[in-house]
């Protein structure tokens, strides 16, 4: 790609809001590396590993189109959309709209081919996954989604864990007491 189309790019993205303005960071921190991991924060449920982002206008243009199926680890973010339609792709998709803060606004489970999908105005960026991504990773309205690359994906699970290890530190001392009190009787 042309460093110069690629910093427009950048600048085009960073004019969108919060969301794209990460989008913007987290370009510059991965050389645009076009695939990313979504993870639903509130269910603690990874939807896919390989999403490609898609957002330019030609991209976005072709989205899905030429594709045969989604394999269970591929998908496509749109962004910005407020709706997608699935005219001239030949399989059926799971379609989750997100507002600014990747919180999810609207779902639409196994939207078939040759279909056009509601468009949401408080949308901002539309996720295509392959069918049964919503139901296997049990998505629901007002989810919270985290989509990043696979690094940052790696520093938000070892993130997860340091909070956790505290907790299982003020733990021993009770199953202490309980063995002690055990052994008393």
């Amino acid at each position: 790609m042309d460093p110069v189309a690629a910093g427009a790019g950048v600048v085009r993205a960073a004019r969108r809001g919060p969301l794209a303005g990460q989008l913007s960071a987290w370009r510059k921190r991965t050389n645009h590396v076009e695939k990313v991991c979504v993870f639903n924060k509130t269910r603690q449920a990874f939807l896919s590993l390989g999403v490609t982002v898609a957002d330019g206008h030609l991209s976005r243009l072709l989205g899905l189109l030429g594709k045969r199926k989604l394999r269970s680890d591929e998908g496509l973010w749109m962004i910005p959309s407020a709706g997608i339609h699935t005219i001239g792709v030949l399989f059926p998709i799971d379609v989750i709209y997100l507002n600014e803060q990747a919180q999810v606004i609207h779902l639409i489970e196994n939207l078939g081919p040759c279909r056009i999908a509601p468009v949401r105005a408080q949308c901002h960026s539309v996720l295509e996954l392959p069918v049964r991504t919503i139901y296997t990773s049990q998505t629901h309205v007002g989810d919270e989604l985290l989509i990043c690359s696979a690094q940052e994906m790696e520093i938000h699970w070892r993130a997860q864990q340091v909070r956790k290890e505290p907790q299982r530190h003020e733990a021993a001392p009770v199953s202490e007491r309980l063995r002690c009190e055990l052994t008393e009787e």
